[in-house]
């Protein structure tokens, strides 16, 4: 089993590149892992509460259960991948397999910010993009998909997304094998990872 990691700040294009490496390898060899999956649960909060929860900090992610379910995966075994909801800040009742395949990936901001995601990976990605860029792309997502409104943004910009990219996501560029400037619009990249899963699972 290849199990590959793509870190990058909010809104760097990391969901791209993970969409346009699937698209160039057979469907019945890859499976991903979603970090924002394992945000803890926090449906019993207040909608106040819920408004501060600090997303980009590493606390914010159970670790402990997605170190376990690649454990799992590596031993061959189905894991049950949680369903979280931003606008309720808590997980669904039910889960989504995930099965054991020849590759895996995980990918979300902070992945390459803990030690033991780190050695548990055998390529490391971190994708890189313009932070005026980002911004742009966390404005679009967080209105249409998070219903906040474009003030409430840039306010949980400034108190949260920035200021966690500096301290915990932008260090965490040094351990990646590879780093993919312009997301997924740097498609001489994409080819490389791509030949690269395929020379190294054979896929």
């Amino acid at each position: 089993m290849l199990i590959i990691g793509i870190a990058g700040g909010s809104g760097s294009g990391k969901s791209t590149v993970v969409r346009k490496i699937l698209e160039q390898l057979p469907s019945e060899c890859v499976s991903v892992i979603s970090q924002d999956a394992y945000y803890r649960d926090n449906g019993h909060l207040s909608t106040e509460e819920r408004a501060k929860i600090n997303f980009d900090h590493p606390g914010a992610i159970e670790f402990n259960l997605l170190i376990k379910h690649l454990d799992m995966l590596r031993e061959g075994k189905t894991i049950p991948m949680p369903i979280y909801s931003y606008l309720t800040c808590a997980r669904a009742e039910e889960t989504t397999p995930v099965p054991a395949r020849e590759v895996v990936i995980i990918e979300g901001i902070l992945i390459l910010s803990n030690p033991r995601m780190r050695e548990r990976m055998d390529i490391k990605i971190f994708v890189d993009a313009d932070g005026d860029d980002r911004l742009m792309r966390i404005i679009r997502r967080d209105i249409e998909e998070r219903g906040r409104s474009f003030i409430d943004v840039l306010d949980h910009y400034e108190r949260f997304v920035k200021p966690m990219h500096l301290q915990f996501i932008e260090p965490s560029k040094r351990y990646a094998d590879i780093v993919v400037p312009q997301g997924g619009e740097n498609h001489v990249a994409i080819n490389i990872i791509r030949n690269m899963i395929q020379t190294v699972s054979g896929s």
